[in-house]
């Protein structure tokens, strides 16, 4: 099957979980937040917000030895693959270790000073960071298996645990919601339980599946290798780490400086950043293994033909689906949640406007790290991200109100994109030129001129659901018209066409 075409696929099968799963979560995140209550919610989101940060660092660092996993089928060397699962294994360990011991310096720290926790529910945080590094144990060892899934393009079963992992949710929601026990407790213990479950099935199906995951650490040892996997996962994890402690640094900043409350404001915004950008990361989680397995190819062409539309087409669907929601958030929160928390609203725009930033770039860290040279653009990454916190820090001493943390997001995201481009364009011969006028121009004004047109309503109609519908109305064909007229080269609009006869064709043979 062609690239393009089992991208296609691949990107299809995600969509169809991601239909399940986008409103199973939303309503279990209502559920939560209505059970625990603002305070609790806020509390779980600071501490338990761990959880999230370090399954950020587990994609992280799945993404390294995929690098390896795929450029080695680009070169279709099998006996490669057995090597470099079982080094990323005993890597993976280690690293798992140092984390678990690292992080147990920092709680002693995080809850004796740091962390703006009311007393009575100290010792219930506390136990939640005890559970919560275990579990994190469990993840990083597991890692090895995640790579290899995403590297053989299995999306139905990336998409089957993530359907269970959903309902497994929604049930926790709806029992926590009933429980007689502490319900922050409670939610925590099943939260931190329900990835372990799901990292024993992804390695029980790999060892039955797949030939190359042969666990013989000593048989299959090799020392080259060892030291570049371990050159390449060790700057790959120094910009994840900083970014992780960038994200949860200013999580404890807000919490130090304005408390719980705006904590839950800020586990909404990214709640609703997360489900919106889900459209987007699931199009690329099937598209970076064609990029990288071009590189192994030394098709070049081809690496940065499929970075340059991974970006576009990313940016283009946070976009059709984040410009009538940032129009009408308001009616949104209030509609879904049953107390909004304050500054929710502000922080889910802002939130959506940054993330949409980084998609125009985002597939160029990919692009970067197909070639296997990344210690530059590492550490200038994480320079920046670290940058945030002293930034964030400073702007809150002298009395900017909660919102400035995302206005500075916004600011650091500007200049990592800066820095892909660059690094793109020295690595990989990326042309500025054409990075400007294939993607930038027509993204840019595609979703501007939309959402002028799509702001309309807001001046003659009553926020409501009618306003709502008719905003999502004039979106949808705004968008949808101008996307064929200036966002897509005619190269794209034949490769989508192709891929929707292809569907089509598929869907008739089988009726």
């Amino acid at each position: 099957m062609q690239p393009a075409k089992r991208v296609a696929v691949n990107t299809g099968i995600l969509y169809a979980k991601m239909g399940i799963t986008v409103f199973i979560s939303l309503y279990a995140t209502r559920l939560i937040l209505a059970a625990l209550g603002a305070e609790d919610y806020g509390i779980f989101n600071v501490v338990g917000g761990a959880i999230a940060m370090l399954t950020f660092l587990n994609i992280a660092m799945a993404s390294a030895s995929q690098r390896f996993m795929s450029y080695a089928q680009g070169e279709g060397d099998e006996q490669k693959q057995k090597y470099i699962f079982n080094v990323s294994v005993s890597l993976h360990f280690l690293v798992a270790i140092a984390v678990f011991l690292l992080l147990q310096v920092a709680g002693y720290f995080l809850f004796n000073g740091i962390l703006e926790i009311p007393e009575e529910r100290m010792d219930v945080a506390k136990l939640l960071y005890q559970f919560m590094l275990v579990s994190t144990f469990f993840t990083i060892v597991s890692v090895p298996y995640d790579a290899v899934i995403n590297a053989h393009e299995n999306m139905l079963l990336v998409a089957i645990l993530g359907i269970i992992e959903s309902v497994s949710k929604l049930a926790i929601a709806i029992y926590i919601t009933y429980t007689a026990f502490d319900k922050l407790l409670t939610f925590g213990i099943l939260m931190v339980s329900l990835p372990i479950l799901l990292l024993v099935l992804r390695s029980i199906y790999c060892h039955r599946k797949y030939e190359e995951v042969e666990l013989a650490p000593r048989k299959y040892y090799n020392r080259r290798l060892f030291k570049e996997m371990t050159s390449f996962a060790s700057w790959k994890l120094l910009s994840s780490t900083a970014s992780i402690v960038a994200m949860q640094g200013i999580t404890i900043i807000l919490n130090s400086f304005f408390g719980v409350i705006v904590n839950a404001a800020q586990g909404v915004a990214n709640q609703v950043s997360g489900q919106l950008m889900a459209f987007s990361n699931t199009m690329l989680k099937a598209l970076n293994p064609v990029i990288v397995k071009s590189e192994g190819e030394k098709n070049r062409t081809q690496m940065l033909k499929a970075s340059m539309t991974g970006n576009k087409i990313s940016f283009f669907l946070l976009s059709f689906f984040a410009i009538p929601v940032l129009i009408e958030m308001s009616f949104i929160l209030n509609f879904w949640l049953k107390d909004v928390p304050d500054f929710a609203i502000v922080f889910c725009r802002l939130s959506l406007i940054n993330a949409g930033i980084d998609q125009l770039t985002v597939t160029f860290s990919t692009a970067i790290g197909a070639t296997g040279r990344i210690k530059k653009v590492s550490f200038w990454n994480s320079m920046v991200y670290i940058a945030l916190l002293p930034a964030s820090y400073l702007a809150f001493k002298l009395g900017a109100s909660p919102e400035a943390i995302y206005v500075n997001l916004i600011g650091m995201t500007v200049v990592l994109s800066i820095l892909r481009v660059l690094f793109t364009y020295h690595l990989c011969g990326l042309e500025l030129g054409q990075f400007t006028s294939d993607l930038l121009v027509p993204c840019l004004s595609t979703t501007l001129a939309t959402a002028i047109i799509a702001y309309t309503p807001t001046f003659f109609l009553d926020a409501g659901l009618v306003r709502l519908v008719v905003v999502v109305i004039l979106n949808v064909l705004t968008f949808l018209t101008l996307l064929f007229l200036i966002g897509l080269k005619d190269e794209e609009k034949k490769l989508i066409t192709s891929v929707y006869q292809a569907v089509v064709t598929r869907l008739r043979n089988k009726n």
